[in-house]
């Protein structure tokens, strides 16, 4: 499993989880995006739909009917029914989520410390590679 750090710092949540679905559904890749936080939800949510009309990222919530069908899937906990292979983990918050290809964890200066134990957890775990991103000039650069 691919385990990517970024660490967000120049942009809104809501803009790198529509980034990174953007290139996973491009690749033929679903997506579940996890947040304990309803506004964040509704943040992406809207964010999503405001892709633009050439672009616009077709997604649901998990709790809505046909949400098995979503390319992209909004939800509380990370039960990805629509058979999802990428996880973006939101909210800041790292769970052990087995069973994904590829997780992303985004998180804000303020939750580094959470997510450097984060990385030190995966220590010696098999089959996991970790990289980490960081925002430098409006770009996103792979730091380790």
């Amino acid at each position: 499993m691919k385990l990517d750090f970024w660490q967000v710092t120049d942009d809104p949540v809501e803009k790198v989880v529509t980034l990174i679905a953007r290139r996973a559904i491009g690749q033929g890749e679903r997506v579940l995006v996890v947040s304990a936080d309803a506004g964040q939800r509704a943040a992406i949510d809207a964010a999503l739909w405001q892709a633009g009309p050439e672009s616009f990222l077709a997604h649901g919530a998990a709790d809505a009917p046909g949400a098995e069908r979503q390319p992209i899937l909004l939800a509380a906990e990370p039960v990805a029914a629509n058979g999802a292979s990428h996880l973006i983990l939101a909210d800041g918050t790292f769970r052990d989520c087995p069973g994904f290809a590829r997780v992303f964890l985004l998180f804000p200066p303020d939750l580094a410390p959470e997510a450097r134990q984060a990385w030190r957890a995966q220590d010696g775990r098999e089959g996991i590679e970790r990289a980490y991103f960081a925002q430098e000039d409006g770009r996103w650069v792979k730091k380790g």
